[in-house]
C-alpha cells in the first residue's frame, strides 16, 4: 500500500483514482481472507496480516472519502 498519510497535497482527480484502486484492493483482500478462512489448514498468521492490511486500507479509504466529500452545513 503506497498511501502517504498526508493526502492534502494531492488533487481530487488523483484521490479519486487512488480511491478506486484502494477499494479494489480491499475487495481482493476480502476474497483472499474468505478463501484462506475456508481452508481447514489456513495459515492463521497470514490471515491475521491480511485482516490488518484490510483494516488499514479501510482507514485510508475513509480519509480519502472525507477529503472528497464537501462539508455542507444543512
Amino acid at each position: 500500500m503506497n498511501a502517504p498519510t498526508d493526502i492534502a497535497m494531492k488533487t481530487d482527480d488523483v484521490l479519486r483514482v487512488e480511491l478506486e484502486v484502494f477499494r479494489r484492493e480491499h475487495r481482493d483482500l476480502d476474497e483472499a481472507i474468505s478463501a484462506l478462512g475456508d481452508r481447514p489448514t489456513g495459515d492463521q498468521l497470514t490471515l491475521q496480516r491480511l485482516k490488518k492490511r484490510k483494516l488499514r486500507l479501510k482507514d485510508v479509504i475513509a480519509q480519502i472519502e472525507d477529503r472528497l466529500t464537501p462539508d455542507i452545513i444543512a
